[in-house]
């Protein structure tokens, strides 16, 4: 295989520093939103951000996954519709009581307003393998490992912008591989709603583990 040089771009010591505290800094901002404001949002931005997913380290670069942005009003209709529907069984009768005494304080129910009201929705899905222009099929490696690395890097370059986000995963989602007409090889992973919060929206006031609580140094 033909191989290529590394762009790699070496940073002062000093600016590593500062820029890895500004980056930390600007993603210890982010929070997720429930409520969003309908103000357009120009798509090149949310392109961009797919983008940047799409770089993502992958299994044998298999790349296993397809990002559908929706801003389609019908269609985003149609996914709250079938979302809810979800929801619905999931907070009367599916969860376990355990889990519905979490999510008390965020507020949450069976009714998702923001799946209509936010100017955009990233469905990204996994792909179990890889279909060529022949039909024939290729195992992927490691999907749910290189499908995660690239929604977290989407998240971050969607707040990155100036975008709120919120993660959405109704269970089942196979409704999304209809509406969004995805092939059976492709497996809803999770559900992106991205775009302005509403003005002067409130989130939870949580805390967030200390360093030494999520990192062990040896």
């Amino acid at each position: 295989m033909a191989r290529t040089p590394l762009n790699f771009v070496e940073l002062p010591a000093s600016e590593m520093l500062s820029t890895s505290r500004d980056f930390q800094s600007a993603l210890s901002r982010r929070r997720s939103v429930r409520d969003f404001s309908d103000r357009p949002v120009a798509r090149e931005i949310v392109e961009n951000a797919v983008r940047a997913a799409g770089s993502a380290p992958s299994g044998a670069n298999k790349q296993p996954w397809h990002f559908a942005i929706v801003e389609s009003r019908e269609i985003k209709a149609l996914i709250r519709k079938a979302a809810e529907a979800e929801e619905q069984e999931f907070y009367n009768g599916r969860a376990p009581q355990a889990w519905l005494d979490d999510l008390k304080v965020f507020e949450t129910d069976e009714n998702k307003p923001f799946l209509e009201t936010a100017p955009y929705l990233i469905a990204i899905f996994l792909e179990r393998n890889s279909v060529d222009e022949q039909g024939v099929k290729h195992k992927n490696y490691y999907m749910p490992e290189s499908v995660g690395i690239a929604t977290g890097m989407l998240i971050t370059a969607l707040h990155m912008s100036g975008l709120a986000t919120l993660t959405h995963t109704p269970s089942p989602m196979k409704f999304l591989n209809e509406i969004l007409q995805r092939p059976s090889n492709e497996k809803p992973f999770m559900l992106i709603v991205a775009g302005y919060p509403e003005h002067e929206v409130t989130v939870p006031d949580i805390e967030r583990k200390r360093f030494d609580e999520i990192c062990s140094i040896f």
